[in-house]
């Protein structure tokens, strides 16, 4: 039972000297890197790196995101219904499947005008 192991136990041997064997020949093989304070500061795609790194955002951001993550959700629950259209009309009547798809969609549309009623696309304000 334990000559089953043999081929494994060689690969994890032979993996983690490779690896050994790597790290120890960059270190004694590779040139020694000269540290200064530009060198050691962070890379922001050539601008130096000046000013807060968490600026502060408008609430206005987050109210967008979300109304869009919400109003893009309930799109999504759309497309199954419009997939499966046909097999729902003819297990169930055609007029009652379409309507329940369309006043799912007219609550969306009334929420949306809410929305835009209560000015939370407006960027201005």
């Amino acid at each position: 039972m334990l000559q089953e192991y043999v081929p494994v136990l060689l690969q994890v041997i032979i993996a983690t000297g490779f690896a050994v064997a790597t790290l120890i020949a960059s270190v004694l093989l590779g040139k020694r890197a000269l540290r200064n304070r530009t060198k050691d500061s962070a890379y922001e795609c050539g601008m130096l790196p000046v000013g807060d790194g968490q600026p502060r955002f408008s609430v206005k951001f987050y109210l967008v995101a979300m109304l869009f993550v919400l109003f893009d959700i309930e799109v999504v629950f759309l497309y199954p219904w419009a997939v499966s259209f046909r097999e729902l009309a003819i297990e169930k009547e055609l007029l009652v499947v379409f309507w329940s798809a369309m006043s799912f969609i007219v609550i969306l549309f009334v929420a949306y005008l809410y929305a835009l009623k209560k000015g939370a696309l407006e960027w201005r304000n």
